[in-house]
């Protein structure tokens, strides 16, 4: 299927706009192969929005657990976005455990049991949005396994923080509680509270704890990117609208609750562009 990749990359543009505007400071070589895990994601991550409950939703995650194990690959393949995920497990020896690892941590996503403390959430980051990092640049790396440091563990840990302190409102609506619950207990935090949408002093402060230890592994990640090879560096490129996204969220004004401001495609493009040009 040759168009099973522009196909990934159309999906990943549509569904994880953040992800796609970082892969194009990638190697146009290796940009459709990194598209396809990061589609791929996107499309575990948004199972629980397109199911009526966590039955159907581990249906479909067995579905993809099966396609990585190779049960029916000639159906599979008529998938296009299973059809280039495998195409560049195939090109890169991309190891399928860790993807089956990400899909294990996404079941997660299916049910509404509160994240319960931080060593929970930082595992559940690290199989998601850390092994996105480290199989990137394990691609840029033509397949090699990365001696990475640190860098794909923090910044993951960071993106999923600031992501999630960013989807606050949205998730509370939905009756989920996805950053540490025993951060959010400990200041006072009631789960009433939040599922009302109701502002206090002690969600005021554990979100502002969170925001703080998002900075940390900002910072540990940025170290550990810089002892990288140079041609490895674009992988974590998406830490330049990261350092924004938290900052901007440290001023704000409005509830916690309240949508984000986004900040333009060109505006992350310039960023992304501009932090690529400078860790070359």
């Amino acid at each position: 299927m040759p168009d099973s990749h522009d196909f990934a990359a159309q999906s990943l543009r549509e569904h994880d706009r953040d992800r796609y505007l970082a892969t194009l400071v990638l190697p146009a070589e290796v940009r459709p192969h990194v598209s396809a895990i990061l589609a791929f994601n996107a499309d575990v991550a948004a199972i629980r929005e397109r199911v009526s409950g966590p039955q159907p939703g581990e249906i479909r995650l067995q579905w993809w657990n099966d396609a990585l194990t190779g049960d029916g690959h000639g159906e599979v393949r008529q998938n296009p976005l299973a059809d280039a995920l495998l195409d560049t497990i195939g090109k890169y020896a991309i190891p399928v455990g860790t993807l089956q690892r990400l899909i294990g941590a996404r079941r997660f996503d299916l049910y509404d049991d509160p994240m319960p403390d931080l060593e929970t959430f930082e595992g559940y980051a690290g199989e998601t949005a850390s092994t996105l990092f480290q199989l990137s640049a394990m691609i840029l790396n033509k397949g090699a396994p990365v001696e990475q440091g640190d860098a794909a563990g923090h910044l993951g840990v960071a993106q999923a923080m600031i992501g999630h302190l960013r989807a606050f409102g949205y998730v509370s609506s939905q009756g989920r509680i996805m950053l540490p619950w025993s951060i959010l207990e400990a200041n006072g935090v009631r789960e009433i509270e939040l599922f009302r949408g109701q502002d206090s002093e002690g969600l005021q402060a554990a979100l502002s704890q969170i925001a703080e230890l998002a900075d940390d592994h900002l910072q540990k990640a940025r170290m550990a990117i810089a002892q990288m090879p140079a041609g490895l560096r674009p992988a974590f490129a998406a830490i330049a609208v990261l350092d924004r996204q938290l900052a901007d969220w440290k001023q704000k004004s409005t509830s916690p609750f309240a949508p984000p401001a986004e900040a333009p495609d060109w505006r992350k493009i310039a960023r992304l562009t501009w932090w690529t040009w400078r860790n070359r």
